[in-house]
């Protein structure tokens, strides 16, 4: 199976979504979301901007992406917010090799946590690339928590945050902590509601790499060309890679639903 399918220029899939010409690259880029959904991402939005310069999305100024990505993440993420004060800069995206001590370092992780959140932490799962093994990844941990009432921040914030991870932003769907600016970054922990639809994709996805080794491979060579492009911008870096991800994500739905079981 192809999971690299090319797409349409950008030129066609606006005028698809019936954008008008005059419409500000914002502006465009919304009514291409509205019509796309996640197919639309924000390197699309880097392209808008950079075009009538001439330019290639990658060749905008750092600081001018990052500024354009956040103003359209509410839109990418319903009620999306960031903590002041939980800024990292000049980190950078390099992918490791798989390294075994990726699954020690989230078992510590995972008795720290139950340790802390106690009954609040209703399962406390190992995801992302770092969860797949002989999968290239950022060596960076990434643990997905899930608890009975997202909304009730008192119930995990302060417990976390004892423990060193500061939450970096909130949205609709899920919570994210990364260790303090001064810290290592060795690990994320995400956040989500227990019997989400977060927390069920997240482990689909997680489950039918590690079951398929055709897609884990797609998506190495994903991993490995965003990174190639996209090393100084972290949203881009997960944008790229976007398109794969999506058709591993329906294949994996696919399997689930011919196998009759349901991932929970």
């Amino acid at each position: 199976m192809l999971w690299a399918v090319p797409r349409p220029a950008l030129e066609d899939r606006l005028r698809a979504a019936d954008v008008p010409p005059q419409a500000s690259p914002v502006e465009a880029w919304r009514l291409l979301r509205r019509a796309e959904g996640p197919h639309a991402t924000v390197i699309d939005l880097y392209a808008l901007v950079a075009a009538p310069r001439g330019l290639a999305a990658h060749e905008l100024p750092l600081e001018e992406r990052h500024g354009l990505a956040r103003s359209v993440m509410p839109d990418v993420w319903p009620g999306f917010a960031q903590t002041t004060g939980s800024e990292r800069r000049h980190d950078t995206i390099a992918l490791a090799d798989p390294d075994p001590e990726w699954a020690g370092r989230f078992e510590r992780w995972r008795q720290v946590l139950g340790s802390r959140l106690g009954s609040t932490a209703r399962r406390i799962e190992h995801v992302g690339s770092t969860s797949v093994p002989g999968l290239p990844a950022k060596p960076i941990v990434d643990i997905q928590v899930g608890v009975a009432d997202l909304a009730d921040e008192s119930r995990y914030v302060p417990a976390l945050a004892d423990v060193g991870l500061q939450l970096r932003s909130r949205d609709d769907l899920h919570r994210y902590f990364r260790p303090f600016p001064d810290r290592p970054r060795d690990v994320h922990v995400h956040v989500c509601g227990e019997g989400s639809p977060w927390e069920r994709e997240h482990l689909l996805f997680r489950d039918h790499l590690r079951a398929h080794p055709q897609a884990r491979e797609a998506y190495a060579v994903a991993k490995r060309e965003a990174a190639d492009r996209w090393a100084d911008d972290g949203v881009a870096y997960t944008d790229a890679k976007s398109e794969v991800i999506l058709t591993l994500l329906e294949d994996a739905e696919r399997s689930s639903a011919s196998s009759g079981r349901q991932q929970v």
